[in-house]
């Protein structure tokens, strides 16, 4: 029988945002893997895994979550992660990979299924998908993502402000993941394109630290690194105005 590695999105941190299908996979699993930095903390997949599967079962495996500038020493630990959970497999034969969020946006998963794929011939690579932070933003602030026929632009700003900026000018909401070490330069994006008022960001959502408040509160002080922001366009005519 082939090998199966499947990665479940797990959601932005709040446990009872995890699908059915996405615990029943975590269960089904002969073994859990969950990415941790370098550093050893638990992570968010990490914690919301716990919830569902006894801490046996799970394998923390190390990845170079916050490393951009070394790409070395990025690729490095992305092999090192591909070989342990190559072996996994070979050994378990059906491994759940947990990712925040969903595993087909901006995840590493994306990245551990390439390495696997190379080193275990017949892999069968499935995914679970999982709520988005900016789903859950959404439904804690009563921001509304889209309406009508209005476009949703999602931007990382680790790209650079310039490139929330450009989307920032053009038509429908514009959503920027990681914007918080640059929250600064984010305000002040906002405010030139007009968009300041009626942005809201969130950080910490579904945890208890967590944090949602309007864009206008920004004053420059980095915020959290896994920081989201929603910045609706201008709505008029009414209901239905956008259709």
């Amino acid at each position: 029988m082939s090998s199966r590695l499947t990665g479940v999105g797990v959601g932005p941190g709040d446990p009872e945002l995890v699908t059915v299908k996405g615990v029943n996979a975590l269960r089904a699993a002969e073994v859990v893997v969950v990415p941790v930095m370098d550093t050893g903390e638990r992570g968010r997949a990490e914690a919301t895994v716990l919830h569902y599967v006894p801490a046996e079962k799970v394998v923390r495996v190390v990845f170079a979550l916050n490393e951009r500038t070394d790409r070395k020493r990025r690729e490095a630990a992305w092999d090192a992660a591909g070989e342990r959970v190559a072996g996994l497999l070979r050994e378990h034969g059906s491994v759940a990979f947990a990712t925040i969020g969903d595993p087909n946006v901006y995840s590493t998963f994306t990245y551990l299924a390439q390495t696997v794929g190379e080193l275990v011939p017949g892999v069968v690579v499935a995914t679970v998908p999982g709520i988005t932070a900016m789903q859950d933003l959404a439904a804690r602030s009563g921001a509304v993502l889209t309406e009508g026929t209005e476009p949703l632009t999602l931007v990382p700003v680790t790209a650079g402000s310039a490139v929330l900026k450009e989307a920032l000018a053009g038509p429908g909401t514009v959503v920027a993941y990681k914007f918080g070490r640059q929250a600064g330069e984010v305000a002040a994006a906002l405010r030139e394109t007009g968009r300041l008022d009626d942005a809201v960001w969130g950080s910490a959502l579904g945890l208890p630290e967590e944090s949602v408040r309007s864009a206008a509160e920004m004053d420059g002080t980095p915020l959290p690194y896994l920081s989201t922001l929603i910045a609706p366009p201008r709505r008029g005519g009414g209901r239905g105005g956008k259709l």
